[in-house]
């Protein structure tokens, strides 16, 4: 989901990006490793009176010593420089991004050798863009805006899933009466906006026999919640189950919450990691790294509920310290824990966009998505 999350006040945290496309040579030039010495005076002094020494056992004898001297490490023991990585979230800091702050607060990308910077985007569709642009070396996005992206030209490929199932859910309250999908006839729905999510509407209600004519949409953008708590429309489509649905259920609201790859819609990676394509061909590495230290954060914060609170806690002053507790138990047995996309499910998604208007090429699963440079794969 994109305009529904965003706040208005989020662009309060955004740290500014350098304009200056990231390139394999400003990394090497960030580097410092150690300089062996051929200049030290034990060194000079032994390597210039080699040849003056008259005798060949002296020769030899000088020789050894000269090449001990030669060959010794200067005092500078200086060693590689953790090298700088950048990673654009998809929203503020919230409990889809635990294992990367647990990544953070636990020391695993300093660990890999990374010094991560985080940032928070203006526009939620900005992340992409900037990987694209080469402004970010990483960017969280979603998996029906890595297709988008593709079918506008963008060079960027998804490297691993974050959250590898839908979040995005149709929300309605037990008091409104509505039973099911059919049950929404007459009704209002809150939407935010997207174009594909209205596709994921026009499938859900056909599934139950409806059009988009039999019941009444209204754009909202960021306000989905308080159009469905207000009373402006009796369901909402584009909140996240594990963020809105425990919000109302937190409020005693009741909400019946069904995501919509159990209506009809297939099923998708809602968060992913996206590259550049080029920019994995110069530094592979690196994003191995990073992917490696987020698998060793994300298990960390399976494991710890509450440290993972306090490490988004640490890191969004902005959320609420009541409601955040039950969003991270909501959110982590939902996160990936090896990041592995599966290609048959992205070439259903595919379809299923192609099929809805959404793009116009069906590009294989294979252009789009990569599980190389994952933990435990072999690199290519």
């Amino acid at each position: 989901m994109i305009a529904a999350r965003m706040r208005p006040n989020d662009t309060a945290r955004i740290r500014p990006l350098p304009d200056v496309p990231r390139s394999a040579t400003t990394r090497e030039s960030s580097r410092v490793r150690p300089a062996w010495s051929t200049t030290s005076p034990v060194s000079r002094s032994f390597c210039s009176g080699l040849l003056r020494v008259p005798t060949l056992t002296v020769l030899l004898l000088v020789l050894a010593l000269a090449l001990a001297a030669c060959g010794e490490k200067s005092e500078d023991t200086t060693g590689a420089a953790a090298e700088p990585f950048s990673l654009m979230l998809d929203f503020y800091p919230n409990p889809d991004h635990a294992g990367i702050y647990m990544a953070q607060k636990l020391g695993y990308f300093a660990d890999a050798g990374l010094d991560l910077s985080i940032h928070t985007p203006s526009d939620p569709a900005a992340p992409i863009k900037q990987v694209a642009a080469g402004r970010t070396d990483l960017a969280i996005s979603y998996e029906p805006e890595v297709l988008l992206a593709r079918e506008q030209g963008l060079d960027v490929v998804a490297v691993g899933a974050v959250v590898d199932r839908p979040l995005t859910s149709l929300i309605w309250l037990k008091k409104s009466g509505i039973g099911g999908v059919a049950g929404l006839r007459g009704k209002t729905i809150a939407t935010a906006g997207i174009p594909y999510q209205d596709a994921y509407l026009e499938t859900i209600l056909a599934r139950a026999d409806l059009t988009p004519d039999d019941v009444k949409t209204v754009n909202v953008g960021y306000g989905l919640l308080p159009a469905l708590v207000g009373g402006r429309a009796q369901a909402m489509l584009g909140g996240f189950r594990n963020v809105e649905g425990v919000d109302l259920r937190l409020r005693g609201k009741n909400p019946v919450v069904t995501p919509v790859d159990r209506l009809g819609v297939p099923t998708y990676d809602e968060l992913v990691l996206v590259a550049r394509s080029d920019r994995l061909e110069e530094d592979a590495e690196a994003t191995r790294l990073f992917l490696g230290a987020l698998a060793r954060g994300t298990a960390a914060a399976v494991k710890s509920p509450d440290a993972t609170t306090g490490a988004l806690l640490g890191a969004n002053s902005d959320l609420d310290p009541k409601l955040t507790p039950a969003e991270v138990v909501a959110t982590l047995p939902l996160l990936s824990t090896s990041g592995r996309m599966d290609p048959a499910k992205w070439t259903a998604f595919i379809a299923w966009m192609n099929e809805n208007g959404q793009i116009t090429n069906r590009p294989a699963a294979s252009e789009v998505l990569s599980n190389a440079y994952l933990a435990g794969e072999i690199p290519e």
